[in-house]
């Protein structure tokens, strides 16, 4: 069978097919397909050397445990056989298991399990080993390597996005927007091609990623302006020992967007145009609101329009109304953190839709909470600051580092 020379494309096909061999031969391009002789396809036998394969033996299997597995189901998947999944499944140690858990399984050839090992919620190493006619579990406390990451991203759509697209952990994501609601409000405040690097834990365990521990030092860049942190202690601070927190979050919700700002507005219900004393976050039921500051609850019921409302006295002339509750998390006289959850979002009292209605008051006067400059928190103490500098400088290297990569990457 000969081969026209005019095709352009070239092929190296080997077959294999009952001990005989088939060869093409390179196809030459069209403009020297003229200079070639005509191509010819030759099949000869091929004697194949039968060889032994390699005797089975144990082998591991790992798999992850999804949302709506049953044990008996995700052990057959792991590869361990129907006789021992029954009593398997009956081991009070696999319990511990939830969505998102790797589970290494080491077995026989024939399936029999000799150890099943898994990492639970509360950083213990859990390892499950036959016992007679059933199985017995250890528990110890996982051994992890803490290594430190670095990453950069720019924002394109929305923090949560842009985190995903560089593969920065959710929990990351959520100590980053902590770290800096004071001084940017993350519904508002993010421009497309803002940018930010973070530097973070990073607990492996066997070699392999488990989950993402403290943020240790971070930078955003927002419309221009530069802000960094550090973390010291229980806190995160700018280079200088400036602290990072305010004594008054932005916003009571981690993300949400306003559905109706401070000041004249026709009112939903009543429609008169009437001031608005408050700013709306609109939400699903149920979202966490958190305590802006330090506080104790001066107030935790039903109060007519509000619906359940939280209002919370903290130090000085201050005070801040979560109102429109579905359900309240608080008790009048208990003392709250900043960040504490007080209630969560609901349609309570005077409301036409799910949000949460929100106001801060200096002296019982309703002040625009967007708008109103926040008082920062302590600096870090003077005879703390050398400790704080031989911490900072290596996490503030590895900033420069990354912003020096981001920027030149921009350019």
């Amino acid at each position: 069978m000969e081969l026209s020379g005019t095709l352009r494309r070239t092929a190296a096909i080997l077959l294999a097919l009952s001990g005989v061999v088939a060869a093409f031969a390179t196809i030459a391009p069209r403009n020297e397909a003229s200079a070639l002789p005509p191509q010819t396809l030759i099949v000869e036998p091929l004697a194949l050397t039968a060889r032994e394969l390699p005797a089975e033996g144990p082998y591991v299997q790992e798999e992850q445990f999804q949302r709506g597995d049953t044990l008996a189901g995700f052990l057959e998947r792991l590869g361990v056989d129907d006789g021992a999944i029954g009593r398997l499944a009956r081991t009070p140690a696999l319990r511990a298991l939830r969505p998102g858990s790797h589970v290494r399984a080491d077995l026989s050839a024939e399936g029999s399990p000799k150890a099943l090992t898994f990492l639970t919620g509360r950083d213990t190493l859990v390892k499950i080993v036959p016992l007679g006619e059933g199985f017995r579990a250890v528990e110890e406390q996982a051994a992890f390597e803490t290594r430190v990451t670095m990453k950069a991203a720019v924002i394109r759509s929305s923090l949560f996005a842009a985190t995903d697209d560089v593969g920065i952990p959710d929990s990351v994501a959520m100590q980053l927007a902590d770290v800096f609601s004071g001084d940017i409000d993350f519904h508002r405040d993010l421009r497309k091609g803002d940018r930010f690097t973070v530097v973070y834990e990073l607990h492996h365990l066997g070699g392999r990623p488990v989950r993402a521990g403290r943020l240790l030092a971070a930078e955003f860049v927002n419309q221009g302006k530069t802000i960094r942190a550090v973390h010291f202690g229980s806190g995160y601070y700018a280079p200088d020992g400036k602290n990072l927190r305010k004594a008054f979050l932005r916003s009571p919700l981690e993300f949400s967007r306003v559905s109706s700002g401070f000041g004249m507005r026709r009112h939903p219900i009543q429609s008169a145009w009437r001031s608005h004393k408050g700013v709306d976050y609109a939400a699903p039921i149920g979202t966490r609101v958190r305590a802006v500051g330090d506080a104790v609850v001066e107030y935790a019921g039903v109060k007519g329009g509000y619906g359940n409302v939280v209002i919370l006295r903290h130090n000085g002339h201050y005070s801040t109304v979560y109102a429109h509750l579905s359900r309240i998390a608080v008790r009048r006289g208990a003392r709250v953190a900043q960040t504490d959850t007080v209630g969560y979002v609901g349609q309570t009292g005077w409301a036409t839709g799910p949000h949460l209605h929100y106001e801060f008051r200096v002296g019982g006067e309703a002040r625009n909470p967007l708008a109103i400059a926040l008082p920062a928190a302590l600096p870090l103490p003077q005879q703390q600051l050398a400790a704080f500098r031989t911490q900072a400088e290596p996490l503030i290297a590895r900033l420069d580092l990354l912003a020096n990569a981001n920027v030149a990457l921009l350019d």
